[in-house]
């Protein structure tokens, strides 16, 4: 991505375009961000550049990230040319991590946020990019101590991929539903199960649900806009929750907070991918589809941070309220067809109760947020599976 954010606005349009012309589909990666802790206390701990340097010359290296905050690191698949292969290194990498990690004596957890360590002992990690965003935010971006899980979906087709965003937009609500995992912030049950989409979506420009875009020239027209203006310096600066990469021929899905176990976020990121490729099937074949007003999506998406998938949201094409459970599983039987055909559907499971849902269970119970969080952190599980 760095010699592509080098070039210039005029040519990094150009070549997203011809990259989405040439786009062969469903190709897929996922990107997991994790926390780095203290083993002994579980605070967050500024260690992001020893495990940069101990990644080095191992097959984890290419494939591990900075990602704004030194006590955050982020682990990549890779383009993947089908879901299994995604699904191999999603258990691949994070063994990978982990290796390293306990080499270095620091833990790992993947929740949303962090339940108690403040935002300000944490450090900006030094790089070109991370200056600005914290020369452009500052406090916005100083308080974004947040982890999340992207799934990238290669669409072939300019415009397509712009209609495969648009209606995309209309299930970020369900999507975080499922994958909601940060009940608890600043020490305190926050009473929202995602509590990480309200920090980073509430505050960061650019964030959320984004408008529709009039195909490939009007997001084009948009973001030369925010070229011109001086709105952007660098297209990472454009954070919805969905949007068309402009250094890749993907239409990345942002929405989900990260997840503690290897086996929901390999079905996180199974969903995603199906349902990606069920919307393009549904365009190809000229299945009616809808745009929902950014209004209306909203008030899913509120219910979704929330209540997450303890809650219910509202059918937007029949204005019927259902548990969040039942449009969950709607939208299962729906992309289900897709996915056998994509050798995905075997992943598709709603799970009995979601990250957030376990943690306020054990909270309710009367388990502090020290003893719940423990409970996130690495190892946990075989992750190498």
């Amino acid at each position: 991505m760095g010699d592509a954010q080098r070039l210039t606005p005029e040519e990094q349009i150009r070549l997203a375009r011809e990259q989405y012309e040439a786009a062969r589909d469903f190709t897929v990666a996922v990107e997991e961000e994790f926390a780095i802790l203290d083993p002994q206390t579980l605070g967050l701990t500024n260690r992001f550049e020893d495990l940069q340097a101990a990644a080095q010359g191992t097959p984890l290296e290419e494939h591990l990230v900075g990602e704004l905050i030194a006590s955050e690191v982020e682990i990549r698949t890779g383009r993947c040319e089908d879901f299994e292969e995604a699904a191999a290194r999603l258990g691949e990498r994070r063994a990978q991590l982990l290796e390293l990690a306990e080499s270095l004596g620091v833990a790992l957890a993947a929740t949303g946020t962090h339940p108690w360590s403040p935002w300000q002992e944490q450090r900006i990690i030094d790089t070109p990019h991370y200056r600005r965003n914290d020369e452009i935010l500052r406090y916005v971006v100083w308080r974004n101590n947040t982890f999340g899980l992207h799934v990238h979906v290669a669409i072939n087709g300019p415009d397509r991929a712009i209609a495969v965003c648009n209606m995309l937009r209309n299930f970020l609500p369900e999507l975080l539903a499922v994958s909601a995992s940060s009940p608890f912030v600043e020490n305190v049950n926050s009473g929202l199960h995602s509590a990480r989409t309200q920090i980073f979506t509430r505050m960061f420009p650019r964030c959320g649900v984004p408008d529709a875009y009039d195909g490939w020239d009007g997001f084009e027209r948009y973001v030369r806009f925010l070229y011109e203006t001086r709105s952007i310096d660098e297209h990472t600066q454009i954070w919805w929750s969905v949007r068309p990469h402009l250094a890749f021929p993907t239409v990345e899905i942002r929405i989900c907070d990260a997840q503690p176990d290897l086996a929901e976020a390999r079905s996180l990121a199974a969903l995603c991918y199906a349902l990606t490729a069920r919307i393009a099937r549904a365009i190809d074949e000229g299945e009616p589809v809808r745009d929902f007003e950014h209004r209306l999506i909203e008030e899913n998406l509120w219910r979704a941070i929330r209540y997450g998938l303890s809650g219910e949201l509202i059918d937007l094409a029949s204005a019927e309220v259902r548990p969040a459970r039942a449009q969950l599983e709607r939208l299962v039987e729906w992309v289900l067809p897709v996915a056998e055909e994509l050798g995905c559907a075997s992943y598709l499971t709603i799970p009995p109760a979601n990250a957030a849902e376990r943690q306020i269970a054990r909270y309710e119970a009367g388990a502090s947020l020290e003893e719940i969080y423990a409970e996130q952190v690495r190892p946990k599980e075989p992750v190498g599976g």
